[in-house]
């Protein structure tokens, strides 16, 4: 990081080599191509290609200097640190009582799952959606009960018709609702939220918030925590936050889960117990409280290198490739990119991008069966990768068409 004046410059432009130091993403990409060159950088699991912000790497070294890594429970320091910033970046009134944690909103999907319905009842999700959804209800002998968006060309809205007709279904009890939208990059007008918010209170549903990417927004929208819409709404609500995505803190395995009714916080929290989840590691906790306390700024310059990378590759494609559609986002550091011209099945496109294109992205399909034909993009990486990977991809594309 350096510093112009009072303003600090942050480095987004590093390319950095994560090979062979347990990233998940990277792995998993060798695993598929044992020979991929040095200088391809795979652009699936959400998490960012950027340097850690300076802030937190600092503070955390800090932290270590005169501290102790023994079992550790949340200190008023954290609590405050998620208060403020709900407040602060989302006019959410928090209070401690209602945060609970855990070691990620994955874990609170899978005790939500049990504490909230019984074996054999529906768990509502709007597909496509985040693939986590069907493990956490499968793996609990629930069933999964699919609401698909309406997709009018990549354009996508709540079915609230074919909602409302689920929710009336007794043995249906809690959805799992995506906001912003992983992995279509929307972000819900008040206007859809409130009427998502009346369904939910008309027939007694639970819902669970994965808010986990709400303060990734892009320029122009502005994103609204469900919680907030009423006191009724919260009664009802667990709203799942996390720095994870918003600082790329995922490897400290630490979310914050808010959840205003008594009732349902125990129920979430023994859940949580009951698989030894209740617990988080103690840099966790501090590098929460140490991004929310002083890493604000990175993530405001943050938020204009993903705007500017997701106008690269809809640029790219509308002016090469204009058959293959890569709409805009509107919250996410994910772009939804429709490939469907080329006219591949779902396996087909997969060994293509691979193969071929070595264009490791998510495939489409793993979102759900509306996925097909799709691939989700991270952003969250230097343009220069970008524009390296799109090339790549360009490359494999003109070829094909030879």
């Amino acid at each position: 990081m350096e510093i112009e004046g009072n303003k600090k410059i942050y480095d987004f432009e590093s390319v950095l080599s994560r090979k062979n130091k347990g990233s998940v993403k990277w792995q998993q990409m060798y695993q598929w191509m044992p020979d991929v060159a040095d200088d391809v950088v795979p652009l699936t699991v959400a998490d960012m290609e950027f340097r850690t912000a300076p802030e937190i790497t600092k503070g955390l070294q800090e932290y270590l200097e005169d501290n102790i890594l023994g079992y550790s429970v949340p200190t008023e320091g954290y609590y405050q640190a998620v208060i403020d910033w709900q407040r602060r970046r989302h006019n959410f009134e928090v209070e401690k009582e209602w945060i609970l944690t855990s070691p990620g909103v994955v874990s609170a999907f899978y005790a939500a799952a049990r504490a909230y319905t019984q074996p054999g009842e529906g768990v509502i999700i709007m597909t496509p959606v985040y693939y986590p959804f069907f493990g956490a209800i499968e793996n609990a002998g629930r069933k999964v009960v699919r609401n698909p968006l309406l997709n009018r060309a990549d354009d996508y809205t709540i079915d609230f018709k074919g909602l409302e007709h689920l929710c009336r279904k007794k043995e249906n009890k809690l959805i799992i609702f995506c906001s912003p939208h992983n992995p279509v990059g929307r972000v819900w007008t008040e206007e859809e939220l409130a009427r998502l918010a009346d369904i939910v209170l008309r027939y007694d549903m639970i819902i669970v918030a994965d808010e986990i990417h709400h303060d990734l927004i892009m320029p122009g929208y502005e994103h609204k925590v469900f919680q907030t819409l009423s006191y009724a709404v919260a009664e009802r609500t667990i709203t799942c936050t996390s720095p994870s995505k918003t600082f790329n803190l995922a490897g400290l395995c630490t979310s914050n889960i808010i959840i205003q009714n008594e009732t349902l916080r125990k129920k979430l929290s023994d859940a949580l117990g009951s698989v030894a989840c209740g617990m988080v590691g103690t840099l966790g906790l501090e590098g929460c409280r140490i991004a929310y306390d002083e890493a604000e700024q990175w993530l405001d310059h943050l938020i204009p290198v993903i705007d500017r990378n997701q106008h690269l590759v809809r640029d790219f494609f509308t002016a090469n490739f204009p058959k293959i559609t890569a709409p805009l986002v509107e919250g996410t550091y994910l772009q939804w990119v429709n490939f469907k011209a080329l006219g591949f099945s779902a396996e087909e496109l997969e060994k293509f991008m691979r193969e071929e294109a070595q264009f490791f992205t998510d495939e489409g399909y793993i979102f759900g069966e509306e996925g097909e034909g799709y691939e989700r993009i991270n952003l969250a990486a230097p343009t220069k990768v970008i524009e390296d990977t799109l090339n790549r991809l360009g490359q494999a594309l003109y070829l094909m068409q030879q």
